[in-house]
């Protein structure tokens, strides 16, 4: 996919609307793992987008939806796993940039989902890699079940079974197993 499959001329949004199908390949990944090193998914990555882009007066209507999967690691294990992403989005795009005050003001839900565009053009790259990060859960997990690793010697419970839980003693909690009530 070209970068200019991305940036939207306002001036082409017609009444009835844009659709685009956009194939978020390998490459797309690897510029954005360029850009942000500390992205956590890896491995083989695609993602279908379907996106619809209207306007309204200034305003712009983006909904979409994603689906595909991503390498990320186990929060528990550490092992690599496919995670299926599938979501939907709607947002709206208002002329920016919004006047920002000193005093703190207090979002409400639809505040959430307005977004601010500047020019002519509107770039869904940012748009498009922040509704991926949405998707994908805050802490991944290969399967519910899963054990995690022994905080100790590192073995992954998952497979194996390790005699670290029951020598350590060394806790300053371990005292407290010692108290009768």
């Amino acid at each position: 996919m070209r970068d200019s499959d991305l940036h939207i001329n306002i001036a082409r949004l017609r009444e009835v609307g844009l659709d685009l199908q956009l194939h978020l390949d390998e490459d797309w990944f690897a510029n954005w793992q360029l850009e942000d090193p500390d992205l956590e998914f890896s491995g083989p990555r695609e993602i279908e987008a379907q996106v619809h882009l209207e306007r309204h007066g200034l305003d712009i209507l983006v909904r979409g939806h994603l689906e595909g999967a991503l390498q990320v690691s186990c929060s528990r294990c550490l092992t690599s796993f496919s995670q299926p992403v599938a979501s939907d989005f709607d947002l709206l795009l208002a002329p920016g940039p919004k006047q920002v005050g000193k005093e703190e003001e207090e979002l409400s839900k639809a505040d959430l989902d307005v977004d601010f565009y500047s020019g002519e053009i509107v770039n869904l790259e940012n748009i498009l890699r922040e509704q991926i990060l949405l998707a994908l859960p805050l802490k991944p997990l290969c399967a519910e079940a899963c054990q995690g690793i022994c905080p100790h010697c590192g073995a992954d419970l998952n497979q194996e079974t390790c005699e670290c839980a029951a020598e350590n003693s060394d806790s300053p909690l371990a005292i407290l197993k010692k108290i009768k009530v």
